[in-house]
């Protein structure tokens, strides 16, 4: 077996592979292919070896004889069925003396796009490899547009989701330059809260999931007035059951989210000030029934608030913030999450003595 390759002005465009077990059929047809400007042609009078040769050559087009002794026209198309059939829409062109409609029905049931009967027309045979060359190239292309089409719905989809996301993650920074000017608190808790994500061995499409989720955990806080959430000293009862109703005002802004990213964001403002042992709100769930996302937040809010000055009081170390948070694993916090945090902080040491 060779690939024939003729200098022919105006050589046509398509690759064809001959099955035949006749060494005279397959030389009458390949000097016609040749004739008629077709340089990219292969043949074979094993029909065993179809399925192989298939695999290298990646024919745009088959000529099978039918009866062939052992593996058959029958045989070699049900090898190639899952080609014939499927997003492939590989054209068999069947050669055969017998082309009785029974012969001709289960060819067709078998894949088969057209049959010549032999002995043929040159005439007939190239127009009708010439007409299954053309379909299989206009199917070509149009799988070559809806992929492309298919490309570019994806890129609007996720601009208008980043669009989205970018109205919430600006009204969330509205929110936090009410009580934190420098306005990167959410931002600062995002990071984090991916880094302890990363280190629960959570998914890299989770961990960015929760990188830009994290950010909105206080969007409710957009309701609650200046009067309670500017106030430097401490809240009254009744000022701190106010606040505690920024993770329902948050959920409520973030429900029914079509994205994931924004169904994680509801979960966080929701949960992110329940506490592990079941004493934080506004549901006082407890355990694994508060969303993992927003037990990671829950840490990752506490440690930042605690290592950044605020108005009522100044920023605590590291360290003692990192001490504070394992004291309060098991009871305020996930132990995990609490040690998953510890971890990071860990590293980060580490990584600050290097340098």
């Amino acid at each position: 077996m060779m690939i024939h390759r003729p200098s022919v002005a105006g050589a046509r465009r398509g690759r064809i592979l001959v099955v035949d077990d006749k060494e005279e059929n397959i030389s009458l047809l390949t000097r016609l292919l040749a004739r008629a400007g077709y340089e990219s042609l292969q043949w074979t009078t094993d029909p065993s070896s179809v399925a192989k040769l298939y695999a290298e050559f990646k024919p745009d087009l088959v000529l099978l004889d039918l009866h062939m002794p052992g593996h058959d026209g029958f045989a070699v198309l049900r090898e190639l069925e899952p080609f014939t059939r499927g997003e492939e829409h590989l054209p068999v062109l069947m050669l055969t003396g017998e082309d009785t409609p029974d012969v001709k029905r289960q060819a067709l049931a078998l894949g088969a796009k057209d049959f010549v009967g032999k002995p043929f027309d040159t005439i007939e045979v190239m127009l009708r490899i010439q007409n299954l060359l053309e379909t299989r190239f206009l199917h070509q292309t149009l799988q070559g547009n809806n992929a492309l089409l298919e490309t570019k719905v994806a890129e609007r989809t996720k601009e208008l989701e980043e669009s989205r996301l970018e109205v919430l993650e600006r009204l969330a920074a509205v929110v936090e330059f009410r009580d934190d000017e420098t306005g990167i608190h959410t931002r600062r808790v995002g990071e984090l809260s991916a880094l302890i994500g990363a280190g629960l061995g959570l998914s890299r499409d989770r961990v960015d999931i929760l990188h830009r989720a994290a950010p909105l955990h206080d969007i409710g806080k957009v309701g609650i007035p200046d009067s309670i959430l500017l106030k430097p000293g401490a809240l009254t009862t009744e000022e701190f059951e106010v606040m505690k109703t920024h993770t329902v005002i948050g959920a409520r802004m973030l429900v029914n989210g079509r994205s994931e990213l924004v169904r994680v964001a509801e979960r966080i403002a929701m949960s992110h000030h329940e506490h592990w042992d079941g004493a934080g709100y506004p549901e006082g769930i407890k355990g694994v029934s508060i969303p993992l996302e927003a037990r990671i937040v829950a840490v990752a809010d506490f440690f930042d608030a605690l290592t950044h000055d605020r108005p009522y009081r100044a920023a605590w170390t590291v360290e003692d913030t990192v001490a504070a948070i394992s004291l309060r694993r098991g009871n305020h916090f996930d132990p995990e999450v609490a040690e998953a945090l510890m971890k990071v902080q860990a590293a980060a040491r580490r990584m600050a003595s290097v340098a």
